[in-house]
C-alpha cells in the first residue's frame, strides 16, 4: 500500500498494530480522524495519554482501577472470602454484567502459554497463595477460558493452593469448549458462576 504522505503512513501502521486491526481498517481509521474537528481529535489524544498516565492495577486484585484499590475491593457490602480467579479486566467486566456475584476477584493477568513465552511466574499467581496464607478465603471460583491455556493455567493453580485445602470451584461449562468468557452471553455466563462445581470432579472425568 503506497501513501502520499508519510504521516498517514505512520498513522497506518500505528492503528495496525491494535487487534484484529488490519491496513485498509487502519486507513479508515486515520481518514476518520483527518476529517474530524480539532477540538474532537485534541480529546481523543488526552484520553490515549490517559490510559498510561491516569490508570493503575489494583493493588489487591489486579484489575484496572484510576484508584489503588479498585471500587469492587473497596465495596464492604462485597464478600470479600469469595474470590474469583480470571484471565483479565475483560472477564471482569464479563462477570460485573451478569449482576449475579458479589465476591471480590483475582486477576492474572494471562494465561499460561509457553508458545507466547507466558510461565507462571509472570502471571499473578503467587499474591493469590499470599491471601491464602493470610487465612481470610472461604472458596476460590476458577473462571477462565475453556482453551488447552485456561485448562493448563486452572490445573497449575490447582496445584499451587491444594496444599492450603480451600474451597476450590470451576464454573460450570454452560460455557462451551474453546470458547473465552468475553464473549458468552450473560445469562450462560450468570448460570455458569451460579451452578460452579468443585474443580477436582473436573479432573476424574
Amino acid at each position: 500500500m503506497e501513501f502520499s504522505s508519510k504521516i498517514i503512513e505512520q498513522a497506518v501502521d500505528a492503528f495496525a498494530q491494535l487487534p484484529g486491526v488490519g491496513k485498509k481498517t487502519a486507513l479508515r481509521f486515520v481518514l476518520h480522524v483527518i476529517k474530524q474537528e480539532q477540538y474532537k481529535t485534541d480529546n481523543f489524544s488526552k484520553l490515549i495519554n490517559q490510559l498510561k498516565t491516569d490508570l493503575k492495577f489494583c493493588t489487591k486484585c489486579h484489575t484496572i482501577s484510576e484508584q489503588d484499590i479498585c471500587e469492587i475491593c473497596a465495596n464492604p457490602l462485597r464478600d470479600e472470602k469469595i474470590i474469583c480467579v480470571v484471565q483479565d479486566y475483560r472477564d471482569v467486566l464479563a462477570i460485573e454484567n451478569t449482576g449475579l456475584y458479589k465476591g471480590h476477584y483475582h486477576v492474572l493477568g494471562g494465561l499460561i502459554s509457553p508458545l507466547e513465552g507466558i510461565t507462571p511466574s509472570s502471571l499473578n499467581i503467587e499474591s493469590l497463595t499470599t491471601k491464602l496464607e493470610a487465612n481470610v478465603i472461604n472458596e476460590i471460583i476458577l473462571a477462565l477460558n475453556a482453551t488447552m491455556e485456561g485448562e493448563t493455567t486452572s490445573f497449575y493453580i490447582f496445584r499451587k493452593i491444594a496444599p492450603y485445602q480451600v474451597k476450590l470451584s470451576a464454573i460450570a461449562r454452560g460455557i462451551a469448549v474453546g470458547d473465552e468468557l468475553e464473549y458468552a452471553d450473560e445469562v450462560t455466563l450468570g448460570r455458569s458462576i451460579l451452578n460452579r462445581i468443585p474443580f477436582d470432579s473436573l479432573l476424574k472425568k
